[in-house]
């Protein structure tokens, strides 16, 4: 080299090893994923697989590297067809190892170029310099041990330049550099040991200035527990004094770098071991440290083994391999529990220390140093574990597995969200401190300086003039500061000063570096936070192994409340990608987005099943309070009482609801007390982060919880029905009521724990149960409800099993043969009913209700059939209601007459059992709306008589929705409406409208021979349910001729006047069977006019004689006292 060459400030060493060590990086990225690639059967290059190419790959790997392609055309012809796809193809990967083939190049240059200018190393002082030195010496090595790794390089190298030779009928320019150097780095440090023989001055002055760094970092928990290591409050008086040493970027020095330095440093220039005691115990002292090392990411390095490999065949190097055999035992037996009393010790340090600065955050600003050693400690630690994890022998496993590391991570996101929110406290402290005092003491220095050329006086002159410009208004202004120049600047003024026969030797002026590393750091506070915080405490290295961890952490209740700290972890893996492989971002990204919503998603089912659980509990506690559990109670006091001796002597008494509340003992904890405790602990950790972004994608922990909620609460409300379709069982609405709002209870309390809207959430889903299907397509309970209603309850009603009672407004079940599962009264009660509206809402009810319609509707299809079979009949009888005989004769033609009364028998059962659910419904809403229902109400009461049919129907809509009894029924009139044949005329369907009124009332006498149609004073009713017929009877003829715009009131004169006159004839008759019940039968007339609003009592009197009515009466009553008797 000429000596112009040799001037320092034309090396550009500063530039060099910045520039270098990014690419390498970037390499090294590239590398892993060819290695990961090849390593994944789906995502290997298929040439490496296809079977064609199976001999012409083991050819070419076998001859590597030489080329022969003239006297092998048989096994390389497949080669030949495919060889511009494989050109294309392996393009990628080929010119990924002629880059790392430059690199080296490049690297091998820079290094000699460092030794010809004899560069002074020392840490402590040019920091920058020397780290980046090391990291380079790292980079390489590890770039080049990974390349060995890769099995396939040379099938991929070789098939690339095969295919190229055939091509262009030539090898690729750089295949023949690219195939020696595969070759010669077979066994890269066993090469590169030679290859560093030049470069072990230089190499082991760097590593041993680390003599006073290293083991300071490596000390026990022990002895940063006496030193309080951390701690902001040890010594109250000093908390206020900015954190200070001579070595500041060295105390957050990764100890994981450190290592690698060291181990692999001195490997490549093993010679010193034996020549220098320093470096001998800092190799020894890493060697017990750790079993094994980070190459890149989850690629380790078992060091003993490969250290011995190398050793082994070095002549008197015995005692070397001694010393690793010893410091393996070392590291097996001792390191898990070091480092395992190190996490332990981080645990409770970093927590004081993100409390301290949560009530003190101005603190940030002089203790910054603090958090920065806190966060890489703490980094170091975690690091050390993942990778040891799964590289140990099994008999020493439980010190590599900590079930208290989302602990630790958790403090670190602490600090890490400190630091990031209170960033502006600390900018303002820091730029106080560049200007008033870093500038004045580092133009001190320079001032003292015996020497200083003009071109590193110029550079320390910009040093202080920059630091003397800032002040505290550019940070309240939000002025960006931009330091990177200034710190460049100190790197090139470092490799100036650091040469040998450099006119300002930085070797010399040790208080300079010091100060200028301290200088630095301050710049940092200022503007780079974001990329402080990534260097000191970035968890992206290991992507892969958080989901055991994560696993760990939910099953121990304690540490439940620290599992936010995984998806926070997710945030940093898009930190790891590097420009130079930028196929990777998308691979990474969609890995950390399927992580965090993974492990977000876990969390919110454990919350989940928790939550479950308690209100599984809280529903059983609730359902020992329902009246039922307190009739053995009082059977128990009537006993006492009248002094009788019921039940066993030895009968344990049993518990009263309440007792599981009185505690005895404190110390006694219940399984609902270890719930409410877990709960707490895991809310915790989902209310921690509002929300978070990964990718770009921003998660909101939170909703997972709510979206979970709604699906359990959705399929518990189902679930506690209790409904088998096999049985038809279902749950009492009543008890379904308790148990809901025992469990809505439990969730309203979840709102003391996570800030959720839980109204929102009871919205939804009580919203969605009010509908026929919930948003997932399943059955809810209003579609339970109404089909065990109509199939189970109704089906018995039409069966003759179960009669209504007026007067307990429910149905009862009737004694028979084959006793019901059920009792038709504790579902049909006003409680239930009330029960029933309370769950199923307006929306339900008006379900239920279009339900019952509809088959009325098929009922009144039925019914208009049988009238169009008796048509001409019915027409005669209609008008010969006056003439005894004939209308004797002509109601024997009549066909069918059984069918109309049972038909119209079920109509009113039906309708009577939905005036029983409206009158709940309106009780239900009286209570929850009571202003709003007496507004329709008088809405409804004052619609003017002269109203438009379509405007009274549309009130009456509103009124029915409101649990209000119409005078026409909407619901009903829309069912009966869509029955309209376009085949029938409008007034043909009028005309059977009519005569279907015509055929029930010339069919009622009929009634009085059937053994059940007695009427009960007691129910108000018949057993047979012939008392509904007047709520179907009025409410038929209402719609029907509402819908054909008859007169209603008219139709039902005529009604009334034909079923009066078919009932006095049987008042003729002396036919005792046929007129058993004649009484019971006499007072349906009076029940129908009751129940109509368009019939008055004077209207009957013209037809029916008052006097019979009030005979019959007193004749039911009579017969009622005699049968009781």
């Amino acid at each position: 080299m000429s000596r112009s060459v040799l001037q320092p400030s034309q090396q550009k060493l500063a530039e060099k090893l910045t520039i270098l060590n990014d690419r390498g990086v970037g390499m090294l990225t590239r590398l892993y994923n060819i290695k990961k690639a090849c390593g994944d059967p789906k995502a290997k290059p298929s040439y490496l697989i296809d079977k064609n190419l199976e001999s012409a790959v083991k050819f070419i790997v076998r001859k590597f590297p030489a080329v022969e392609t003239r006297n092998n055309n048989q096994q390389l012809a497949q080669l030949q067809k495919e060889k511009s796809e494989i050109l294309k193809n392996l393009a990628l990967y080929y010119f990924t190892f002629v880059d790392v083939m430059e690199f080296k190049d490049h690297v091998c240059e820079l290094l000699n170029t460092i030794d010809v200018c004899q560069v002074f190393f020392d840490i402590t002082v040019n920091f920058d310099l020397t780290k980046n030195y090391l990291d380079l010496i790292i980079t390489y090595t590890t770039l080049m041990i990974m390349l060995s790794r890769i099995e396939e390089r040379k099938a991929i190298i070789g098939l690339y330049n095969y295919s190229h030779e055939m091509t262009h009928g030539a090898s690729d320019r750089e295949y023949p550099r690219l195939g020696q150097m595969i070759v010669d780095y077979e066994n890269p440090l066993k090469k590169m040991m030679e290859e560093f023989v030049p470069h072990s001055k230089s190499l082991s002055d760097a590593l041993i200035s680390l003599q006073m760094v290293y083991p300071r970092r490596n000390l026990s928990a022990e002895q940063w527990r006496n030193a309080q290591l951390l701690s902001l409050i040890s010594a109250p008086s000093t908390m206020l004094n900015p954190a200070q040493s001579d070595t500041m970027p060295c105390e957050y020095l990764s100890l994981d770098a450190m290592e690698k330095w060291i181990i692999f440093g001195f490997i490549l220039c093993h010679g010193i071991l034996n020549t220098d005691a320093t470096a001998l115990n800092l190799w020894k002292l890493a060697l017990q440290s750790s079993s094994c090392l980070s190459l890149y990411r989850d690629e380790v390095f078992h060091i003993h083994k490969a250290a011995e490999d190398l050793f082994v065949n070095i002549r008197g190097y015995n005692k070397r391999i001694n010393d690793i055999r010893e410091c393996k035992e070392a590291a097996i037996s001792h390191a898990g529990a070091t480092h395992r009393e190190r996490r332990k010790f981080l645990r409770s340090a970093l927590k004081e220390l993100a409390t301290v600065l949560s009530d003190q955050p101005g603190l940030l600003g002089p203790k910054a140093l603090f958090v920065f050693m806190a966060l890489s400690f703490a980094r170091d630690e975690i690091i050390w574990l993942l990778r040891h994890a799964d590289n140990i022998p099994k008999k020493v496993a439980d010190d590599f597995m900590d079930k208290h590391i989302a602990e630790l991570i958790f403090y670190m996101e602490e600090l890490r969200a400190h630091v990031r929110k209170y960033g502006p406290v600390m900018q303002r402290y820091y730029v106080q401190y560049l200007s008033g005092f870093d500038a004045v003491v580092l133009n001190e220095l320079v001032q003292n300086l015996s020497v200083c050329p003009e071109d590193e006086s110029i550079i320390m002159s910009s040093f202080v003039n920059t630091m003397t410009s800032l002040n505290v208004k550019q940070v309240e202004d939000g002025e960006v500061f931009d330091f990177r120049g200034m710190r460049l600047d100190w790197f090139r003024l470092q490799a100036y000063t650091s040469v040998s026969k450099a006119s300002l030797s930085l070797a010399d002026h040790r208080e300079l570096g010091k100060m200028m590393n301290t200088i630095i750091f301050h710049t940092k506070m200022v503007d780079s936070l974001v990329e402080m915080l990534v260097e000191t405490s970035d968890l992206s290295i290991f992507c892969r192994a958080f989901e055991k961890m994560f696993q760990q952490c939910l099953e121990l209740p304690s540490q439940s409340r620290y599992s936010i700290s995984f998806p926070l972890i997710c945030t940093h893996f898009m930190s790891c990608t590097h420009e130079l492989c930028p196929e990777e971002r998308h691979h990474i990204g969609d890995r950390s987005l399927s992580l965090c919503n993974m492990f977000l998603d876990e969390m919110a089912k454990q919350a989940r099943n928790l939550i479950t659980d308690i209100c599984t509990e809280q529903c059983t506690l609730s359902d020992q309070l329902l009246p039922k559990h307190c009739a053995k109670t009082i059977s128990q006091a009537v006993n006492k009482k009248s002094k009788k001796q019921t039940g066993k002597k030895g009968e344990p008494e049993r518990e009263k609801p309440g007792v599981e509340s009185m505690r005895k003992n404190r110390l006694v904890v219940t399984n609902l007390d270890k719930l409410h405790t877990a709960l707490s602990e895991l809310c915790f950790s989902i209310n921690y982060a509002p929300n978070m972004v990964v990718w770009e994608h921003t998660f909101t922990p939170r909703e997972y919880l709510t979206s979970h909620l709604e699906i359990r609460f959705t399929k518990s409300i189902v679930g506690m029905t209790m409904y088998n379709q096999a049985t038809q069982e279902i749950a009492k609405p009543s008890e379904l009521l308790t148990s809901v709002r025992a469990y809505m209870t439990v969730l309203q309390s979840i709102e003391n724990y996570v800030q959720i809207d839980i109204t929102r959430v009871f919205n939804n889903v009580l919203l969605q149960q009010t509908q026929h299907l919930d948003s997932h397509g399943e059955p809810t309970i209003t579609s339970l409800y109404t089909n065990w209603y109509l199939e189970t309850l109704l089906r018995q009603v039409s069966n003759g099993h179960i009669a209504y009672f007026p007067a307990m407004k429910a149905f009862v079940n009737l004694p028979t043969e084959n006793e019901l599962t059920f009792n038709a009264e504790e579902y049909s009660d006003i409680s239930e009913m009330r029960a029933l509206s309370e769950l199923l809402g307006p929306y339900g009810m008006k379900f239920l209700s279009e339900s019952l319609m509809w088959h009325i509707s098929s009922q009144v299809a039925e019914l208009k059939k049988l009238v169009v079979e008796n048509v001409e009949v019915l027409t005669q009888m209609r008008t010969s209601f006056d003439k005894p005989e004939q209308m004797a004769a002509l109601f024997k033609r009549l066909s069918s007459v059984d069918s109309v009364l049972k038909r119209m028998t079920i109509i009113g059962v039906i309708l009577s059992f939905r005036s029983l659910a409206q009158e709940a419904l309106r009780d239900v809403l009286s209570y929850h709306i009571p202003f709003l229902v007496s507004s329709v109400e008088d809405f409804k009461d004052h619609i003017p008589r002269e109203t438009d049919m379509k405007v009274a129907m549309n009130v009456y809509e509103l009124s029915s929705a409101a649990g209000l009894p119409c005078e026409i029924d909407p619901a009903l009139v829309v069912a009966l409406s869509s029955q309209k044949s376009e085949t029938i005329s409008p007034e043909e369907e009028y005309k059977i409208a009519c005569l279907l009124m015509v055929f029930v009332a010339v069919s009622l006498p009929t009634l009085a021979s059937n053994v059940m149609s007695q009427y009960s004073p007691a129910i108000e009713g018949h057993c047979n349910n012939i008392h509904c017929l007047a709520k179907a009877i009025n409410q038929i003829a209402a719609a029907l001729f509402t819908i054909h715009k008859g007169s209603i009131e008219d139709r039902l004169k005529e009604f009334l006047a034909l079923a009066s006159s078919s009932l006095l004839k049987i008042g003729q008759e002396t036919d005792k069977t046929t007129t058993r019940n004649r009484e019971s039968v006499y007072l349906l007339l009076d029940m129908i006019v009751q129940e109509s609003p368009f019939l008055t009592m004077d209207l009957l009197e013209s037809c029916f004689p008052y006097v019979l009515l009030r005979n019959a009466y007193h004749a039911v009553y009579k017969q009622s006292v005699t049968s009781s008797a």
